[in-house]
């Protein structure tokens, strides 16, 4: 979230990295087809001063790639049921509910609820 909401501390629901589920989300080493929702939208210009520390922490436009972000809005909204060119994968089974983000989606929709799904914001670079 920006402005002035304090940022979830980073990592603090990272449980691994899932290609997939960065592909169908992100575009990061999307060598599955699957239509990224937010791919290459940068850093938010509007962050917090507490998300922009996190971000030059880890060396920032340099040493990052993929920095891009998406809102609850946005997730909520998505069709799920998408699945990649050949059919095998869905956005849902790569990346929903059951899936290893289960955990960031049940934070941000209660962000959601209690702030409007256009201000919740999940933030994300690689590196």
């Amino acid at each position: 979230m920006a402005g002035r909401h304090r940022p979830l501390p980073p990592l603090l629901l990272n449980n691994g990295n899932a290609y997939t589920a960065l592909a169908c989300l992100f575009g990061v080493r999307n060598s599955f087809g699957l239509r990224p929702s937010a791919e290459g939208r940068g850093f938010p210009g509007d962050a917090s001063e507490a998300l922009r520390a996190d971000y030059a922490a880890y060396g920032g436009s340099p040493d990052t790639h993929g920095t891009t972000w998406i809102t609850w809005a946005e997730l909520a909204s998505a069709d799920w049921r998408e699945t990649d060119g050949s059919g095998a994968r869905s956005r849902e089974s790569v990346a929903g509910e059951r899936s290893g983000r289960g955990p960031v989606w049940t934070v941000m929709r209660t962000l959601g609820e209690l702030h409007g799904a256009e201000h919740v914001r999940l933030a994300v670079w690689f590196f």
